[in-house]
């Protein structure tokens, strides 16, 4: 995927090593908070559910399977569905540099339709990071991590204090 210039990093941005050790929505922002999100929730019925499964200092990654609340035409996954999927991989790499952080701007491209019962596999990595804008791209494929790529996407997240999350709204 070529980024556009808004999730492209400055030239003399750093890119700082993936550790999803540091990815701990609990000690983040609290025991319990994500339980009814549509993204990575398991209390949400017919959510995403997507899955962490691991980093190798570089990447994180993580998967979901695509169901019939899902679809969008019939037997396939609703585009929606795979930005979401993007954006929760995504914001899961911003994540992992040990910074709270939301999506400020996502860019994504389709390449191939997902079938409902089709597990899509999820990998994110940092391109770049300048004070608190953290630049990112990923992908998703079809069936294994070396299947064929159904999605791509750029993004651009910004990094936010606490109480974004939790102040007066």
């Amino acid at each position: 995927m070529t980024a556009s210039p808004a999730t492209t990093p400055p030239p003399d941005a750093s890119v700082p090593d993936q550790r999803l050790e540091n990815l701990n929505p609990e000690d983040l922002l609290g025991t319990g908070v994500y339980e009814g999100c549509f993204g990575c929730g398991k209390d949400h019925a017919s959510g995403l559910r997507f899955e962490r499964t691991g980093k190798d200092g570089q990447a994180v990654y993580g998967n979901f399977t695509v169901t019939g609340d899902h679809q969008g035409s019939p037997g396939l996954a609703h585009g929606g569905l795979l930005a979401t999927a993007m954006d929760e991989i995504l914001g899961t790499a911003a994540w992992s540099l040990g910074r709270m952080a939301v999506t400020g701007r996502l860019e994504t491209d389709y390449r191939l339709p997902v079938p409902v019962g089709s597990v899509v596999h999820l990998k994110a990595w940092c391109t770049g990071v300048d004070g608190r804008k953290i630049y990112l791209q990923g992908e998703g494929r079809l069936g294994s991590p070396d299947g064929p790529v159904v999605v791509q996407a750029a993004a651009l997240f910004l990094e936010v204090p606490r109480e974004h999350f939790f102040g007066e709204r």
